[in-house]
């Protein structure tokens, strides 16, 4: 009566229920697919990471005496398709049922789902035990109400979850956010931790993926592969983060630095998104950590927003709204990116370091996706689904049920306004302002139009003068509007043909 039982690649929880005991009857199933590197193309440390994970895990499992069926892609039984391998497998081991976790991508769970009704034997879908809520307690949460907005949500998980309450159940702090005590310009101190990850040589497992015929960008870095790819790394690398660098990461959680890739960053994403950690325990040490005089609240409740708030939120928004939520483009924004998002080769410093930064590292924290890439691709008019296909292929953490609501949502505007009350659109200012990317950059912060002008500036009022009639109206851009208002003619039309020119010329920028 043997059970199969599937791990995908983002599933891998040694605390989940399926391995409180070991039965002989039981095969786990770890597949390694072509069709899951193809998908986009993906980040070569993308890829790397996951296998290398799916092959830990699944040694971890042997050696707990689970019995295991891995199949690498490089394998010749390796049938390919995922709905091959289960049949193929179901014959072989003469299987009465399959079971799997819910898959956290739409198209994951439609492919299981449209397979298992082809099954002729018993299927069954059980919960991955990871995440805070359901898929649809977000959905539902907004049900009664007129906007989706995170900060209503958090307060609600807060209460629901006795996270940073005062025993008669008000936040401690006497606030819900401290977001604006978050926002500090880092110049050198205090000094940014070390990267306390451990160092891999997996060039081995890279040579494989090449022989195998995977298409990838960015770089491997397959010689010196500092992410987790287990459960003791990744617990080890939140261990550290909660003790030395937790206490700075509120002041610091938005600045950015030509020198410093990580700053006070936790670098567990990826861990946490392919669920070596779970977010309980992140936030529970968190909490811990500003209980015991560890971390000062603004920090604590910064990251623990991130967690339990924002995370939840944004899988909540891609349940509800798939699968169309990806075709959104409610601006109606179509050009493709410019040939340095692949390169990085681009004149404008800030956009310089924060592609070349995800390149080489995978990586790049939210306020550069965000205000630096993020920003110039919907000021510039690029294509939300191109941008979208991007970011899902070059971070090491972006899976499609955060990273799309995140991509075409928040940053692109895509929807409309659903997920954000606003376009996060900002001009040379606001980088000037968090960051050192200026110094020593080609084109000058504070000129708005001309050759040497930083294109964010006439990208950005150009923007807002070509959206009047969709985002006129928002009350949270009123003074943007004003500001536009109060220009001379001879000015708007110079921004908007600066802006124009800049649009034409993306690839010479």
């Amino acid at each position: 009566m043997t059970e199969l039982r599937l791990i995908l690649g983002d599933q891998l929880n040694p605390h989940h229920s399926w391995f409180d005991t070991c039965s002989p009857n039981v095969i786990y199933v770890m597949l390694e697919l072509r069709a899951e590197t193809a998908y986009v193309l993906h980040h070569a440390q993308k890829i790397i990471a996951i296998f290398a994970a799916m092959r830990a895990f699944a040694a971890e499992l042997k050696e707990k005496g689970h019995r295991v069926r891995y199949v690498r892609l490089s394998e010749g039984s390796n049938r390919g398709a995922l709905e091959d391998n289960l049949n193929a497998l179901i014959a072989h081991y003469h299987a009465v049922r399959v079971m799997w976790q819910e898959p956290d991508e739409w198209r994951l769970d439609a492919q299981l789902q449209a397979w298992a009704k082809t099954a002729t034997i018993e299927t069954t879908c059980v919960s991955s035990e990871h995440f805070f809520s359901s898929r649809e307690q977000v959905s539902a949460f907004f049900a009664s109400r007129k906007s989706w907005r995170m900060e209503y949500f958090y307060r609600e998980m807060r209460r629901q979850h006795g996270v940073l309450l005062t025993p008669e159940g008000e936040p401690e702090g006497g606030k819900w956010n401290f977001d604006a005590e978050n926002r500090k310009r880092w110049s050198g101190e205090p000094p940014a931790p070390d990267d306390s990850r451990i160092c891999h040589d997996r060039s081995a497992l890279w040579e494989e993926i090449q022989r195998c015929g995977v298409r990838t960008f960015g770089e491997p870095q397959a010689n010196t592969f500092r992410w987790p790819v287990d459960r003791a790394e990744a617990k080890a690398r939140l261990d550290a983060f909660i003790s030395h660098v937790l206490p700075q990461f509120g002041n610091w959680q938005d600045a950015m630095h030509t020198e410093e890739p990580f700053l006070f960053h936790s670098l567990i994403s990826f861990a946490l998104n392919t669920k070596m950690l779970n977010p309980r325990e992140v936030v529970a040490a968190a909490e811990q950590a500003w209980r015991s005089g560890d971390a000062p609240l603004p920090a604590v409740e910064g990251f623990i927003r991130q967690i339990l708030g924002w995370r939840e939120y944004v899988r909540g928004i891609y349940w509800s709204q798939m699968p169309g939520y990806r075709e959104l483009n409610a601006l109606e924004q179509h050009t493709p990116l410019p040939e340095w998002f692949w390169t990085g080769k681009t004149q404008m410093r800030c956009l310089a370091h924060a592609i070349g930064q995800s390149l080489t590292e995978a990586y790049a924290h939210h306020i550069q996706r965000l205000m630096i890439i993020g920003n110039f691709s919907l000021l510039g008019g690029l294509s939300p689904q191109a941008v979208h296909e991007w970011y899902l292929g070059v971070y090491i953490d972006a899976f499609e049920w955060v990273e799309l609501p995140n991509t075409l949502g928040m940053s692109q505007f895509g929807d409309g306004g659903l997920l954000a009350s606003k376009p996060y659109v900002s001009s040379a200012s606001y980088i000037h302002k968090m960051s050192n990317y200026c110094q020593g950059c080609r084109y000058q912060h504070n000129q708005r139009t001309g050759e040497v002008a930083c294109p964010f500036n006439a990208l950005y009022w150009d923007f807002f003068l070509r959206n009047q009639a969709r985002l006129g109206h928002n009350p949270r851009l009123g003074i943007v509007f004003k500001q536009l208002a109060d220009m001379k003619d001879e000015e708007r039309q110079a921004i908007a043909e600066r802006a124009e020119y800049i649009r034409l010329n993306l690839n010479e920028l």
